[in-house]
């Protein structure tokens, strides 16, 4: 049960854990590593010397990026304990199950080998909320229908099947992640209502709005019909109005769709470019970097939970620079285009 009292303490720590994440002249550095080897040698020079020390040569970039998932993961954990179980951060911490079943569900129907699938799982965050069974069965499940079968244990069965029927009709195996997705930010907006603090419903439905309308966009790219799109669509959420996702489902081309949000408080999210693809790709940076910038601006506030939800997300984004740093380092790509790529304050020292 959040209290008072432990809303504030979860708060204090939120302060504290920001003032530990990395600086932009942090990755710079990092991301300027010649090779694996020497950017483990920098990352240990950082707060996630413990982590990164843990991972065994020969290096490689998935290796890496485990140990900071888990590492996320038990940040994550240790705040959702410091709030008193905070519902609405335990929401969040479900991504980690999720990403998880994604990449099984993803392995299993790409017919990856058992090896492949186990070797990029990170059992860990699921450990520590004990529910690494559903995780296991869906791992060691003979072929895809079986997985699905566990899955309908917690729910998200149905949907995966509705995901996997449309990857057979689209081939376009990216429909799985919008179904878990579409499970995830359902179960967040349920938590969302319960809470009191308007921070909270504001920072959540802005993130509920950006799956909305990239459901959106991305079904007109896979040429998916308006009721294949409605059927992604989280009804009832707050922010971007009924009216505004059903201009946009309605509308005849992506650029179409997209101006729809000129009238709304996204409107400055809104790329110019002709190109379909390029501009989903410009729009959901865009919509990222706005994100990042909301979370970040938290902290200029007085003591509030909403801090809390923003740390937990500003690791998120951590990792993830973190990951793609280490990933343009094992492939020799430039410095300057991988910092080009990251979420990360232009004026952060």
């Amino acid at each position: 049960m959040v209290t008072s009292s432990l809303s504030v303490y979860a708060g204090v720590k939120s302060y504290g854990l920001k003032g530990k994440l990395l600086t932009r002249k942090d990755l710079q550095m990092l991301s300027e590593s010649r090779d694996l080897d020497e950017l483990v040698t920098r990352i240990k020079g950082t707060s996630y010397e413990d982590t990164i020390s843990k991972v065994t040569k020969p290096y490689s970039a998935a290796k890496i990026e485990l140990a900071l998932r888990e590492r996320q993961a038990e940040m994550h954990y240790k705040m959702v304990k410091a709030s008193g179980s905070s519902n609405v951060l335990f929401a969040y911490y479900l991504r980690f199950i999720l990403q998880n079943l994604k990449i099984i569900l993803k392995g299993k129907i790409l017919g990856r080998g058992q090896t492949e699938i186990e070797s990029s799982v990170n059992l860990h965050a699921s450990e520590l909320i004990k529910e690494r069974d559903i995780v296991v069965k869906a791992m060691i499940a003979r072929d895809v229908d079986e997985a699905i079968t566990t899955l309908k244990g917690i729910g998200i069965g149905a949907k995966v099947e509705k995901a996997l029927s449309l990857y057979h009709e689209k081939k376009q195996i990216q429909v799985l992640d919008l179904y878990f997705d579409k499970f995830f930010y359902e179960n967040l907006n349920h938590v969302i209502k319960t809470s009191t603090e308007i921070k909270l419903h504001t920072l959540c439905g802005m993130e509920i709005d950006y799956y909305n309308m990239l459901c959106v966009l991305r079904g007109k790219f896979w040429n998916l019909d308006e009721n294949q799109i409605q059927d992604l669509v989280i009804s009832g959420a707050s922010g971007a109005s009924k009216e505004i996702l059903t201009r946009m489902i309605s509308s005849d081309s992506i650029k179409s769709a997209l101006n729809e949000l000129t009238s709304t408080k996204y409107k400055n999210l809104v790329p110019q470019e002709e190109n379909a693809i390029d501009a989903i790709s410009q729009f959901e940076r865009a919509f990222d970097m706005h994100i990042y910038n909301i979370m970040q601006s938290q902290f200029g506030k007085i003591f509030g939970f909403s801090t809390v939800v923003a740390i937990v997300r500003l690791i998120e984004y951590e990792v993830r620079n973190l990951s793609a740093i280490t990933f343009a380092v094992e492939q020799k790509i430039p410095s300057d285009i991988t910092m080009s790529k990251l979420l990360v304050k232009e004026n952060s020292e």
